[in-house]
């Protein structure tokens, strides 16, 4: 029989709640991680969850399947099916397919980090997926949760959602790297659950150096912190690869990682994403996902792994980092001084000299000469006067996007306005061989 919440909160603050049968089971024998636990997991039906005749996993072709949830597909002309693979039956989606498993434990050991059980990495619906498991597995209404300003608008938008308290720490961007101050962060992480970061940083393009990462883990590990750490951004690095941080002193035992195949390979239609960390904080989450989430679509798990079998080819990156480069010096050409960012696909554009916040020049872009960027209201409180620009968009569409803003710019500063909106630059046409690198052209 359940223990009520109260009760079940008071043994965990006396220490005592990890003689629980109920605790043991839910923790897969880590009652020092109880205390990490929400409410919502703590008062989960537990045994139902992990109980194979209530969430059965897909059983192999060597079992015949009498309890198939649904039926095998009809044999009709053009008809597929995208529920069954070579490691399930017919009808019955399992939580992980294999190849996917192994794709993402290889992905992490080329960066110099071993997955060593089955227990420490779950499938999700994207990693926004991978995020609101986390954030439903330990964050109660009134917790305090860390971010960087800025951010994605997703994190605060999460953790606000669950009623939680959100603490910025002001960062900048500085030859690529985010930077922050000791003091700001060191305060900021007292008392709080969990502190969300993004490396390479979005939208600003931030990256954490080798000392920062070492720092916010040791940080971390003082204040018993988790760090939610999105890695989703993590090939686009234009600089020296960083040391794994889910490996460094105080974050192996604290930290989740969260990845997608969205960003890396521009396929967010796919909708697949993890979440890797120590089995007993990835427990929690993956209840949470049983009750919210729980299957992810085998069709889409092949696929994720096929990509994840084929990373980004260095001729990409470096075609990337010409584009970056190309961006930068188009947007400082318009007096628009944005930091070079150090990862990622996006510029941080310092809108306040037009005489604009960032949602009105958003809005009036949009409106005058129909380019699209983000208001950076959105990403947080030093945004207001901040647009983030892509420049992931294909060439021809990006100078053409540029060139636009350009015309922009003049009109704000009383230049001779066209009679006609300026002509779209065509798109490069295709050669058979094609440049590695973005042309400027």
């Amino acid at each position: 029989m359940a223990l009520p919440l109260w009760l079940t909160k008071l043994l965990i603050r006396t220490r005592l709640a990890g003689f629980t049968r109920r605790a043991r089971r839910l923790t897969d024998g880590g009652s020092a991680y109880l205390k990490y636990y929400s409410d919502r997991v703590l008062s989960a039906p537990v045994d139902e969850l992990l109980d194979g005749a209530i969430v059965p996993n897909g059983p192999g072709y060597d079992v015949l399947d009498l309890n198939q949830p649904t039926p095998d597909a009809p044999p009709a002309r053009g008809a597929i099916s995208v529920g069954r693979t070579d490691a399930t039956a017919p009808g019955r989606v399992p939580a992980m397919l294999p190849e996917l498993r192994t794709a993402i434990a290889d992905y992490y050991t080329s960066h110099g980090r071993t997955l060593t059980s089955d227990t420490e990495l779950i499938a999700t619906h994207g990693a926004t997926g991978a995020f609101a498991a986390a954030l439903d597995a330990f964050v109660n209404p009134g917790d305090r949760v860390v971010m960087f300003d800025p951010c994605s608008p997703l994190f605060a938008l999460g953790a606000k959602s669950r009623h939680a308290k959100v603490r910025w720490v002001p960062t900048w961007t500085e030859e690529g790297r985010c930077r922050y101050i000791a003091a700001d962060f060191e305060r900021a992480m007292r008392g709080a659950k969990v502190l969300v970061l993004s490396d390479p940083g979005n939208p600003a393009g931030g990256c954490l150096a080798n000392e920062d990462l070492e720092h916010i883990a040791w940080i971390a590990g003082g204040y018993g912190v988790i760090v939610y750490l999105d890695e989703s951004f993590g090939a686009f690095r234009y600089g020296d690869k960083p040391r794994c941080f889910a490996t460094m002193p105080g974050a192996d035992r604290l930290a989740l990682t969260a990845g997608s195949v969205s960003q890396e390979f521009g396929q967010p239609g796919v909708r697949v994403g993890w979440l890797a960390g120590n089995k007993h904080l990835v427990r929690a989450s993956q209840l949470t996902a049983n009750l919210t989430a729980p299957y992810v679509a085998p069709v889409c798990q092949q696929a994720a792994a096929r990509l994840l079998a084929d990373p980004l080819p260095a001729e990409s990156l470096e075609r990337f980092r010409a584009k970056r480069e190309y961006t930068i010096d188009r947007l400082r050409a318009m007096g628009l001084e944005a930091e070079t960012p150090g990862g990622g696909y996006f510029a941080w554009v310092p809108v306040a000299s037009t005489g604009l916040d960032g949602r009105t020049f958003a809005e009036r872009l949009l409106k005058e000469l129909r380019v699209l960027v983000g208001p950076g209201v959105a990403y947080g409180p030093s945004g207001a006067s901040h647009v983030r620009v892509s420049f992931a968009a294909e060439d021809g569409r990006l100078r053409a996007g540029l060139s636009r803003m350009a015309t922009f710019l003049e009109r704000l500063k009383g230049g001779p306005k066209p009679s006609a909106e300026p002509a779209e630059e065509a798109a490069p046409v295709a050669d058979e061989v094609r440049k590695p690198a973005f042309s400027r052209a």
